[in-house]
């Protein structure tokens, strides 16, 4: 299917690893221009050197986006490289692991800096573009904010937040056309996940616990089956979608998961 994306300037957050590394492929697949912005310039730097060898087009911009400062510089260099922003992908965050009894509420503050305020202010200072162009934003989820998990306050907060930015966003921008959708993810085989899953005794039997527990498939999304949803929905062939928190889990979060 042709989504029709072709030189079309789309903002990443996050886009250097992981989840935000496979929506950057498959935009750049699909012909468009994804701008991976991320706080580190080694990261960045072998991201594009991938995506250019394999697909065509791409740029990066080093930022930290917990600094508000930062996010409208990101916004500005994109206008001066590309002249336009066609669609915003909200995705960069980190489960940080501030928890309500073990937290406090200067790590709150700063968790929700690095994993909610910036979705607020990209969309903010790129508004103007997005309205130019009819533009898309896909806003990236966790299921926490609707599981909960344990130890984790400020980035189910966070989530609840996207959630509702989300629909919120689809209200207040439906006069101008620009769609706004969120896709939640649950357990995603990435490259951090790895990392966290080999601290255990046994990496293998612990994997093989989540898994288990996936109803289709028993197997962890991968981060081609994310972007290829974020690609949808960043595209004209979703042109009547806006406003929906679409899980692209397996099933995890609403499927009994007693099922296998």
């Amino acid at each position: 299917m042709d989504l029709q994306l072709k030189g079309k300037s789309i903002i990443v957050t996050g886009g250097a690893k992981g989840i935000g590394l496979g929506i950057c492929k498959v935009l750049a697949a699909e012909g468009a221009i994804p701008f991976i912005i991320g706080r580190s310039e080694a990261d960045n730097q072998a991201s594009i050197i991938e995506i250019q060898s394999l697909y065509g087009e791409a740029h990066f911009i080093t930022a930290e986006l917990s600094n508000p400062a930062e996010c409208e510089r990101v916004v500005n260099d994109v206008l001066t490289i590309a002249g336009r922003i066609d669609g915003l992908v909200n995705n960069a965050g980190v489960n940080d692991g501030v928890g309500l009894e073990s937290g406090n509420y200067e790590a709150f503050i700063a968790s929700l800096h690095k994993n909610l305020v910036h979705y607020y202010l990209l969309a903010k200072f790129a508004l103007p573009e997005l309205k130019k162009q009819k533009g898309s934003i896909v806003n990236i989820g966790s299921k926490t904010a609707e599981t909960g998990q344990g130890n984790t306050s400020a980035y189910a907060a966070s989530n609840g937040g996207r959630n509702a930015l989300t629909r919120e966003w689809a209200v207040e921008l439906l006069k101008y056309g620009i769609r706004v959708n969120a896709v939640i993810v649950a357990e995603c085989f990435t490259p951090l996940y790895e990392s966290w899953v080999k601290t255990f005794d046994y990496p293998e039997e612990k994997l093989k616990t989540i898994t288990d527990k996936i109803p289709l498939g028993q197997r962890m999304t991968t981060t081609e089956e994310i972007a290829n949803m974020v690609a949808f929905l960043l595209s004209e062939k979703s042109s009547h979608t806006t406003g929906q928190l679409i899980h692209v889990d397996g099933g995890y979060t609403h499927l009994d998961r007693a099922l296998g």
